[in-house]
């Protein structure tokens, strides 16, 4: 792989994770674990926050793997 696709997919990857982290931590603060009020919305954040730690991982995975023959 190129080494520029390689820092632009490591960057995508920092990026991808950042934004989902801090969009499950911005909605879960907003409306908590309340889980009488507004499950929906809990159940939202919590899935940032799970993909969060799978999309940016395996975006960094796929950027680092060396490149094909």
């Amino acid at each position: 792989m190129n080494h520029n696709y390689a820092t632009l997919g490591t960057i995508c990857a920092v990026f991808a994770f950042v934004l989902c982290l801090a969009g499950g931590v911005w909605i879960l603060s907003e409306v908590g674990f309340d889980h009488d009020e507004d499950a929906l919305s809990t159940a939202i954040g919590l899935y940032f926050l799970g993909k969060a730690f799978f999309v940016g991982p395996m975006l960094l995975i796929a950027a680092r793997q060396p490149k094909e023959r």
